[in-house]
Order: C-alpha cells, then sequence, then structure tokens
C-alpha cells in the first residue's frame, strides 16, 4: 500500500489534470485529494464487522459505496476506476497494466460548504438545520423497508452491535477509555435492553427500521447548491439497517460532541416534525447517542494500530477517542435505562 500511495501522489499518475494531491487516511481508506477530483481506495483490512481482505471485495464495496450514496447526493459520486500496475508505478489513468486495487472517484467539495465547517465559523443557521431536518426525515421516509430490515429493529438483533463494540474496545481500556467509564456504559446498555423490549418491537410496528446512511456525522453534510449527504456505510448491511431515529441520533450526538447542544436540540425538535415522530423517543434517542459516540471512540481507536499512521496522528486519535467515550459516559450520567 505504501508504494500505490507514494505513485498515485504524483499529479501525472491520475486521469484528471491537477496541480496538487494530498493524501488522507482513515483506518479503512487511503484518500487522495486533487484539485478537482478525490480519489478513495481500501485498504486491506478485516476488523470483523469489515471484511476488505481481497482484492475482489475491496471491488465489489467500492461499487455498493457508489451506488449507495447516490441515493442523498447527486453528481458526487461518479465512477469505480482500475488502480493499474504496469510492473515500474501504479496509475488510475487507464491503459496497460494489472488492476492491484479500485478507487472511487468523487467531485472534490469545497470544505467550506461542510456543516462542521459552518458550525466552527458560527454560520450554522437554523435555515441550514431546516434544510438538513427535512431532507433526512423524506429519505427516511421513504427509504427501503423490508421483512428482512424490520429484523435489525429487534432489541436482540441490535445487541449484537453494541456487544462487539464492546468487545473491540476492551483492548484500549486505560488507553482511550477508562475501566469504570467502560463497565458504566456497558451496564447501561444491556439494562436498556431489558427494560425497553416493548419499546423496540414498537419501532418495528410502526415501520421505523429502514435502510438508512449509518454514518450521519457533520463532516458528510455538505451545503452544496443540492444538499449533499456523503459516505453512507456501504461494508456492512447491520449498521446501515437501522431505527431512523439511530441514523439522526450520530448527527445529534456529532453537533454535541463539537459543543453544539442547542442546535442538536432545534435539529431534533425539526426532524421530529418532519419525520412524524409522534411517540416519546427520547429514551431511546439517549441510546442511540450512547451507541453513535461509544462507535465513534472505537474507531479513533483503531487507528492506534494502524502502521500506515504517524505518531502525531495516532496521539491524536487517543485524545479524540477519550473525548468520545467521555461524552458517551456523560449521557449515562443521569439517564435511568
Amino acid at each position: 500500500m505504501n508504494t500505490i500511495i507514494s505513485d498515485l501522489q504524483d499529479p501525472g499518475s491520475l486521469p484528471d489534470r491537477t496541480e496538487n494531491v494530498s493524501v488522507l487516511q482513515t483506518h479503512i481508506s487511503v484518500v487522495f485529494v486533487a484539485d478537482f477530483f478525490v480519489y478513495k481506495i481500501k485498504k486491506p483490512v478485516d476488523f470483523g464487522f469489515l471484511d476488505f481482505s481481497t482484492l475482489e471485495k475491496r471491488k465489489y464495496y467500492c461499487e455498493q459505496e457508489v451506488k449507495l450514496n447516490r441515493r442523498l447526493s447527486r453528481g458526487v459520486y461518479l465512477d469505480v476506476l482500475p488502480v493499474l500496475y504496469d510492473g515500474t508505478r501504479h496509475s488510475l489513468k487507464g491503459g496497460e497494466g494489472e488492476a492491484v486495487e479500485y478507487a472511487v472517484k468523487m467531485k472534490r467539495i469545497p470544505d467550506e460548504v461542510l456543516m462542521k465547517s459552518l458550525f466552527y465559523v458560527r454560520a450554522l443557521t437554523e435555515g441550514h438545520l431546516k434544510t438538513v431536518a427535512d431532507r433526512l426525515a423524506a429519505f427516511h421516509l421513504q427509504a427501503e423497508r423490508s421483512p428482512e430490515i424490520d429484523v435489525f429493529g429487534e432489541a436482540v438483533k441490535f445487541k449484537i452491535n453494541t456487544d462487539e463494540n464492546f468487545e473491540q474496545v476492551q483492548k484500549y481500556i486505560d488507553m482511550t477509555i477508562g475501566q469504570n467509564e467502560f463497565e458504566s456504559i456497558r451496564e447501561w446498555t444491556d439494562r436498556f435492553y431489558e427494560t425497553n423490549e416493548d419499546l423496540f418491537s414498537s419501532r418495528i410496528t410502526e415501520g421505523r427500521i429502514r435502510d438508512c446512511h449509518g454514518d450521519l456525522h457533520m463532516e458528510h453534510i455538505c451545503f452544496t447548491d443540492d444538499l449533499a449527504v456523503i459516505d453512507c456505510i456501504e461494508f456492512n448491511e447491520r449498521f446501515r439497517y437501522s431505527d431512523t431515529v439511530a441514523d439522526i441520533a450520530f448527527l445529534l450526538m456529532d453537533l454535541e460532541f463539537h459543543g453544539g447542544r442547542q442546535e442538536s436540540e432545534i435539529l431534533w425538535n425539526m426532524y421530529k416534525n418532519a419525520a412524524g415522530e409522534e411517540q416519546d423517543v427520547d429514551s431511546l434517542l439517549t441510546f442511540y447517542k450512547i451507541y453513535r459516540a461509544f462507535v465513534r471512540g472505537k474507531v479513533n481507536s483503531f487507528q492506534v494500530d494502524d502502521d500506515t499512521i504517524s505518531p502525531d496522528r495516532k496521539d491524536e486519535a487517543v485524545r479524540t477517542a477519550r473525548k468520545y467515550f467521555q461524552l458517551a459516559h456523560s449521557y449515562v450520567e443521569g439517564n435511568n435505562p
């Protein structure tokens, strides 16, 4: 992967004219940011809940990424391109060579139109929040629903996700999360399942379990001419098939993580009205906020084990993970399950 990264940083290796190429990395992707387009390659990793271990799987999930993200973003996800190796260098320009990886080609979205950017310069208005609430509510109301998808709303089914989270985070205890925080969040979560099984069932009856986005946070909300919501979960249906409240909870939690509790409350009320949420689901929202904050803590913790990430970036990931776990714990305190 390091050789591919080095080769594709050369502007001449990309299919579209560009003066600059920068590289961003997550725990699952390497992203090449050019002047007008972005090219994203999946890392050959297997976390259990995500399996990109073979080239065939990485190609398939690149294709799924393009297909699924077009639901909430028009004109952003453009193609899947092969990374070709001619025996000397890697290229995305096409021509001769063996396909050794695949890349999702996207239109580059300026950072300044991201919801997170607007929030930090105090330019995020109630009008912006209303646009997001209406768009997400409409998406959730028309998103695919089926008996197969409904199953993922069952308490016993969703518990697979939270049990997996606790199992995978155990190795990071005393690194990114304290033992007491970990035990408190786990005990609270288990009690919630025990005392709210009827609530989970009622959500299925109401038709609230849908093929959602799965990764709604502020960096994925783009105030382009036509609001675009990008980077949904393509790699595991278990994370995308969920209660619609679980989906919006991610964005509300992310606003609160960055200090936007007032904006979160406004967005939640707007969304409830637009989505026709008549039942009192505030306790369920708290449950899913805890889940979402814990997931973000876990994902940032994973970067500690990534050899392609610099020590400074790892230190930053540790600090960020701690903040997310602390937020998850703050939701637990004062809220009886």
